[in-house]
């Protein structure tokens, strides 16, 4: 068994994240879109990080250039995958997690939903139903291409169903089922978010219907070839590893992790502490550390949550850094090792706090890191949409 020291992990992260300033990416839709695939798959939940992610691996990519790779391109799609959580993919991969992850998501929220609208007397069987309000939703945005969910639900008025799915508690509220829908038919690889009606910050999504990115639909594979090329591609970006963090990661239990290993061709490495790794076979030559680097990375950067276990590139600096929750907050790196936090001002300025002397070099570089990126976000302002204790203090 080879052994893989901290120090060539943080080497390995810093090359195949993008974050070493040789491995930068290139501009244009096609050096963002080559981004998300070093990463595997980019954060979503807040619309920010995508765009932020790319900053930080990119010394060319605009703001433009990330929003050609989603909405003209469309090389780039939004979807809800691991652990329910959004995230943005490279096409070429949604089938994988369109099995591995998302129509089982899609089965759990409708049956949610169907009890929902039965507990409140809409209809005694709420499966037919919906089948027939989903097929009405998709064909109303075939006819439109693009259409906001109140564009849709005035189309299909069955959208507008109040139900409450909370009756007797003192915060019970009725609402409507057209989200509900339209997160479904999302889940199920027939509808996907498209170009949000403000800026690039914006969460107000207008839907299109899936055959606008893939004219076929999603292609279907089997639920285990499916998840063995997902954690393929885990293990080539963020190994070795775990199979811990590749648990964590997916959302999925051990047995579905184990079954998805078995058909790979995998090697074991020590880690340290008693830690067993699990990576690529082909993937055992050293790995040599770039030039030192620095990086703001941006709350819920697919980096720091790429792993459950953080200590050897966190330290012991997580209090201050996320939230209850577990979300991580924008974070300050340093040659592999996150080092402080930062946080955007009202007027823009990036507002930086180390939490360790990482010396003279480390903060010359980390300052001219934030100047480009304020640069980079100009006249746009970013709040987290998961606030940490430190970008609070420093954002005030």
């Amino acid at each position: 068994m080879r052994s893989i020291t901290a120090a060539e992990r943080r080497a390995r992260l810093a090359v195949r994240h993008r974050l070493a300033t040789e491995s930068r990416a290139e501009g244009g839709a096609a050096g963002v879109t080559g981004v998300a695939r070093s990463l595997v798959a980019l954060h979503a939940t807040d619309p920010a990080t995508v765009f932020l992610s790319v900053a930080a691996r990119s010394g060319a990519a605009t703001p433009a250039d990330v929003e050609a790779a989603l909405y003209e391109e469309r090389s780039l799609l939004r979807m809800l995958a691991m652990r329910r959580t959004m995230f943005v993919v490279p096409v070429e991969l949604v089938p994988a997690l369109q099995a591995s992850c998302a129509d089982a998501l899609a089965v759990r929220q409708r049956r949610t939903y169907a009890g929902y609208i039965e507990q409140a007397g809409v209809v005694p069987d709420a499966g037919p139903w919906l089948d027939e309000v989903e097929a009405s939703a998709h064909r109303v945005l075939l006819d439109l291409g693009a259409a906001t969910g109140a564009q849709i639900s005035a189309a299909e008025p069955r959208l507008r169903t109040k139900v409450d799915p909370t009756p007797g508690k003192s915060y019970s509220r009725p609402l409507s089922i057209t989200t509900w829908v339209l997160v479904t038919l999302g889940c199920q690889g027939r509808i996907v978010r498209g170009r949000p009606n403000g800026s690039w910050i914006s969460s107000q999504y207008r839907w299109s219907p899936i055959e606008k990115w893939l004219p076929d639909g999603v292609p279907r594979l089997p639920i285990d070839e499916a998840r063995a090329e997902l954690v393929g591609r885990w293990l080539r970006a963020f190994g070795p590893a775990p199979r811990s963090d590749i648990k964590w990661w997916t959302g999925w239990n051990f047995g579905d992790v184990d079954k998805a290993l078995a058909r790979l061709d995998l090697a074991e490495a020590d880690l340290g502490d008693g830690v067993t790794g699990l990576l690529h076979a082909d993937d055992l030559e050293p790995v040599a550390a770039p030039e030192p680097w620095a990086a703001l990375l941006p709350a819920l950067d697919p980096t720091p949550m790429g792993w459950q276990r953080r200590e050897w590139y966190l330290g012991e600096h997580a209090p201050p850094l996320f939230d209850r929750s577990g979300n991580i907050g924008p974070t300050v790196w340093w040659d592999g090792r996150v080092v402080g936090g930062w946080a955007q001002r009202p007027d823009g300025e990036i507002a930086v706090r180390l939490l360790e002397d990482a010396g003279a070099e480390a903060r010359a570089a980390v300052d001219a890191e934030a100047a480009r990126v304020a640069a980079w976000m100009g006249e746009v302002r970013v709040t987290p949409r998961f606030r940490t204790p430190l970008e609070r203090e420093l954002s005030a």
